[in-house]
């Protein structure tokens, strides 16, 4: 090839590559403008001032005081005589011989609020008003009105007020916070510190929160700044609907870190709807006690995995009076939804009307069954929940002495006995319990580590009645040789209280 064939082709080359260069550069080009295109913003709304603007007439700032007593008996200070503040003191300190004479004084406070209805019903948390002998409500124009206690919900921490004004107040709806999900924005507007009409803006960090607050824990967690006084204030979506309430923080200096819990809506509309209707709650109530599937109450029920709430015990004179619910059974669905733990299932009851009749999926005998339930009432003061077998609560503190009467061997580190009336006597067991009496507990043992102890009887085990030691050895027994390596225990108290456990047969 000729010097200037090989020029042109060199010249040809470098031109084709520059066209290949730029045709890639133009693409490059497009492809990021595409993709900037279908990028989300990652700044947040441009602005929520408009949004704001229609929002800040409905949050209201809540004023309570409280009288309580001065107990305080230490002697006033002493002023010299002429002194200019003299008569402020002689005025503030009032008994024989300098003393407090234990007088009354007055405790203020402040919280948050927001109105909900037009004709003057405000909802605000119940620990910002309670034990509050005046309430009085200041909204965004300068008004005052003293509001009176409709009614209040301490299991939700909620509370409804009524204020009478002249003119239809601005009110807001709520929202469906199960629509919300992590990473949505929200807008928290209340009174932190007493600065009334604060904004702030952050986006859903978590849900589903237990904070160990109440028995119906599902809180929405929120990096949008809560400070003291922000309590009972509204959480927003981008649409203007009150999606949560603005109940606890995080923080060890006092102020926001970034961490905030709002009640969802998902729960509080129905609590405040019957505060508002009927100035109480009338919950559902199932008449169940229920207990935590473990890891091996799942294996020893052959189930595919954890899930639902275990039935411990049928509460007498509940809505369960035909056994459609039994003791084992798991309960994985309620009323069309999922129980994926046991305190889900306290809340969808708790959620659900009194009087309706639902129906409920249960896991009994290695198989899904559904059964249908009319609810109660949940009554103050009523429990759905078992005494947690691996909790210290509702344990005794001093462990009664082993009865002297022939006991078995060892059966999974348990001495045994039947349980007769000198059984029943030495350990204070009711006249309605019946099963198998354990008489000692080794130490280090399966059993012992499951809090197993004298006095405790065995009810059931493998989901059959047991009468007589040689019955729970022969189910022992039976387990192991079918290959499994768990032994669930239906034990009751001497009172009667029941709850499932779980020991190794290996």
């Amino acid at each position: 090839m000729s010097t200037r064939t090989k020029s042109r082709a060199h010249s040809l080359g470098v031109s084709l590559g520059l066209v290949a260069l730029a045709g890639a550069l133009a693409f490059s080009s497009t492809a990021l403008a595409q993709n900037t295109a279908i990028r989300p913003p990652t700044n947040g709304p441009a602005s929520v001032a408009d949004l704001a603007a229609g929002l800040l007439d409905a949050v209201v700032n809540i004023a309570t005081s409280q009288k309580v007593k001065n107990d305080d008996d230490a002697p006033a200070p002493q002023v010299p005589e002429g002194s200019p503040y003299q008569r402020y003191f002689d005025e503030f300190f009032k008994g024989q011989g300098g003393q407090s004479d234990n007088r009354q004084r007055t405790v203020e406070s402040l919280g948050s609020g927001f109105v909900i209805d037009p004709s003057g019903f405000i909802v605000t948390n119940n620990h910002v008003i309670e034990g509050a002998d005046d309430i009085e409500i200041n909204f965004a124009n300068g008004t005052k009105l003293k509001a009176k206690l409709v009614g209040k919900d301490t299991k939700t921490d909620l509370a409804v007020l009524k204020v009478e004004p002249k003119a239809p107040l601005k009110a807001v709806p709520f929202g469906d916070s199960r629509k919300m999900r992590i990473g949505d924005w929200v807008m928290a507007i209340g009174n932190p510190f007493g600065l009334g009409g604060s904004v702030s803006v952050g986006i859903i960090s978590a849900r589903g929160r237990n904070i160990n607050a109440g028995p119906y824990d599902n809180f929405i967690q929120t990096d949008a700044a809560i400070n003291r006084g922000n309590s009972g204030g509204p959480l927003f979506n981008m649409a203007g609907e009150v999606i949560g309430i603005n109940t606890a923080i995080i923080s060890p200096s006092g102020g926001s870190i970034g961490i905030g819990f709002s009640v969802p809506t998902e729960l509080a509309a129905n609590v405040v709807l019957q505060l508002k209707d009927f100035g109480e709650t009338r919950r559902g109530w199932l008449g169940v006690r229920v207990q935590p599937v473990t890891d091996d109450i799942a294996e020893s029920l052959k189930m595919a995995s954890p899930r639902g709430a275990l039935v411990s015990g049928i509460i007498e004179g509940g809505p369960i009076v035909h056994g459609e619910i039994k003791p084992g059974d798991v309960i994985v669905k309620f009323d069309g939804r999922d129980v994926s733990e046991m305190r889900d299932l306290q809340r969808v009851v708790a959620e659900t009307a009194v009087g309706k009749a639902v129906d409920v999926v249960v896991f009994r005998d290695g198989k899904e069954q559904t059964v249908k339930v009319t609810l109660g009432r949940l009554e103050d003061g009523q429990l759905a929940s078992a005494p947690d077998a691996t909790s210290d609560e509702g344990q005794k503190t001093d462990k009664p002495e082993a009865a002297p009467l022939p006991a078995t061997d060892l059966i999974l580190g348990m001495k045994l006995s039947i349980l007769d009336e000198e059984t029943r006597k030495k350990f204070g067991i009711a006249q309605d319990v019946n099963g198998v009496v354990i008489t000692e507990v080794t130490p280090n043992s399966a059993a012992a580590e499951r809090r197993v102890e004298p006095g405790d009887v065995i009810v059931e085990l493998g989901q059959e009645a047991v009468d007589t030691p040689g019955d729970v050895a022969d189910r022992v027994g039976e387990l192991k040789s079918s290959g499994r390596s768990n032994a669930q225990l239906l034990l009751s108290n001497k009172t009667g209280e029941l709850r499932f456990v779980t020991l190794r047969v290996e």
